[in-house]
């Protein structure tokens, strides 16, 4: 416990050991000890005994100078610190030189830490010394980690990887989550209120000012994003550097190539809108990579891949394409349009490109744009017809039915390009926001088949669950029940668990509404097999829990949910070939 003390030359328990075993007169032997160890007052030893008389051990009286002298000692230590004497880093070096071999000792340790922290580079010889204790390790100031970290990539590894664990398995939880809502989802919270999240936080203390720390951190990103393919490692990468903006660390923000962008960026994300204004700045951007910097490419695609971005650029593609209807304008007209879906072609290839480590945006298929997207506005128009069809007096009405098909091109390009597969599952979404059936009920068995299985993402999924509560009552009618389950969800749910996860996800929420006898197939369709997580077998009791006390106590009809749709429709002058329904 007392460790360290002969070194700088002050007595021990073992010296009075030592005192004690060698001495003739025992009592005169302590009293010279106390003379030569005790404060080293003159006028002090003439006021002790009136401590006895009061009863105060001296050990309580030499305990209570000896824990103000610390509190002192180390308030000094932060004064000088913060100074601006040219000799203060001296200063604490020397005072470590003389404390240091105290370490270990608990009441002294509190004072070498301070130190320790206070400087900015300590001694390598004393950074090893606590590197290899793990108590002191534990104990020391993250500043002085900071200083074994960034010269020990392993050790740091160590330190972040369960932080980053515990960040997917947060985002993941929070796409499975109970609650299912249009007005609270995935996407709901504000960008600055997720960098308020603990692991961002911690991160953001871990590194400091440190721009060694922050790219071993974005390098851990990069691996882990391209050994996964997980999108979430390129949301964190992402709020890391804004969460650095947000405290004004200059030393790194100005250093990260894609500070700018991302700033911009996240104000459109915090929008759900990519305004003209952001636009010409964020393609001001994209067009400023100056030759041999093509690098930089590979971290905005990161970016960009980052759901909550890409969420903005398509919710932004599809208001730009309701106003491109209402203009009688074609989608390569518009620069707005060519440049989010430029930023959604490079966010979508971003695992190519680290992957080759060929930083070169990718070329956005040209029939994307001549093809796909007015394939996408026949879908629209077609809906259109029928809605105004449906208005029209008896007598003026024509025999026309709903189609069920979908033009050749919006298949095409739903099964083979990245881009489209993202703007046609978004339409899907918005489809279902609008509560029309009869275009939800045409849109989705073409999901069953998409590019790379988009349709079957946790991400979408828990977009379109979400979604379906608007149409709840649809699904007493085995029409509905039958398109939403048998054409879609359960073609995938056996292969596939995170799709049976989120169909019991959808019945636990919405059983009271689905026609009874759909619901007796769909359970027994869903009963766990033998080798399905906990999280399934979970799920599928609660749902079997629920329909038994509805048997016991039929559910009362529920409210309507208040809705904010966030894209506001955009009305169609009026002509005699163009109908007046909102996209």
């Amino acid at each position: 416990m007392f460790a360290g003390l002969p070194e700088l030359g002050i007595s021990n328990g073992e010296d009075l050991k030592e005192t004690l075993t060698n001495c003739t007169e025992p009592l005169k032997a302590i009293d010279q000890f106390q003379t030569e160890n005790g404060i080293l007052l003159p006028t002090l030893q003439s006021a002790l005994p009136f401590l006895d008389l009061h009863g105060t051990p001296r050990l309580e009286f030499h305990q209570s100078v000896f824990d103000e002298l610390r509190d002192k000692l180390m308030e000094r230590v932060a004064t000088i610190a913060e100074g601006k004497d040219e000799e203060r880093y001296g200063k604490l070096e020397e005072l470590l030189e003389k404390s240091f071999p105290l370490v270990k000792m608990p009441s002294i340790q509190p004072v070498v830490m301070q130190v320790l922290k206070h400087l900015p580079k300590v001694p390598e010889k004393k950074l090893k010394l606590v590197m290899a204790d793990k108590e002191l390790y534990k104990v020391c100031a993250v500043e002085v980690k900071r200083q074994i970290w960034q010269d020990n990539q392993a050790l740091f590894g160590d330190e972040v990887s369960p932080l980053l664990k515990q960040y997917i398995v947060e985002k993941e939880a929070a796409l499975f989550s109970s609650d299912l809502s249009i007005l609270h989802n995935f996407f709901s919270p504000s960008p600055k209120a997720r960098r308020q999240g603990e692991v961002v936080l911690k991160l953001t203390q871990m590194i400091g000012k440190n721009v060694k720390l922050y790219d071993m951190v974005l390098q851990f990103l990069r691996t882990l994003f391209l050994r996964t393919r997980n999108v979430h490692y390129c949301t964190l990468r992402a709020e890391l550097l804004m969460s650095l903006h947000d405290l004004d660390i200059s030393e790194i923000c100005s250093v990260d190539p894609c500070h700018k962008f991302t700033w911009c960026l996240d104000a459109c994300i915090r929008e759900k809108f990519v305004d003209a204004k952001r636009a010409r700045e964020l393609q001001g951007f994209l067009d400023g990579v100056k030759k041999g910097q093509e690098q930089v490419l590979g971290d905005l695609s990161m970016i960009l891949c980052d759901p909550f971005a890409c969420n903005t650029l398509v919710l932004s593609t599809v208001r730009n394409l309701q106003e491109l209807l209402s203009q009688d304008a074609l989608p390569r007209d518009s620069p707005d349009l060519m440049l989010l879906l430029r930023m959604l072609s490079l966010g979508q290839g971003a695992w190519d490109m680290i992957d080759s480590q060929v930083f070169k945006e990718p070329r956005l298929e040209l029939e994307v744009v001549t093809r796909f997207l007015p394939a996408m506005l026949s879908v629209v128009v077609d809906d259109y017809t029928f809605t105004v069809e449906q208005k029209l007096p008896s007598e003026e009405k024509t025999s026309l039915t709903y189609p069920t098909a979908l033009p050749d091109a919006f298949n095409k390009y739903l099964q083979e390009n990245r881009v489209a597969c993202e703007i046609g599952l978004y339409y899907t979404l918005h489809i279902a926001k609008q509560r029309n059936k009869n275009a939800l009920q045409r849109l989705l068995p073409a999901l069953v088949e998409t590019h790379n299985e988009m349709a079957f993402g946790d991400i979408f999924l828990h977009l379109l669950t979400g979604h379906l509560t608007l149409l709840s009552d649809e699904f007493g009618t085995e029409e509905f029940c039958s398109a939403v389950f048998d054409g879609f969800l359960l073609a995938s749910f056996s292969s596939k668990e995170n799709v049976h996860r989120h169909t019991l996800r959808l019945l636990l929420h919405l059983h009271h509404k689905v026609l009874p006898s759909c619901v007796e197939t769909l359970l027994k369709t869903l009963e766990p097999p033998k080798q399905s997580s906990d999280q399934v077998k979970e799920l599928y009791t609660q749902l079997t829990e629920k329909l038994e006390a509805q048997k016991k106590s039929p559910a009362q009809p529920d409210e309507a949910p208040s809705l904010d749709l966030g894209l506001h429709p955009v009305t169609v002058p009026t002509t005699a070939s163009t109908p007046t329904t909102p996209l």
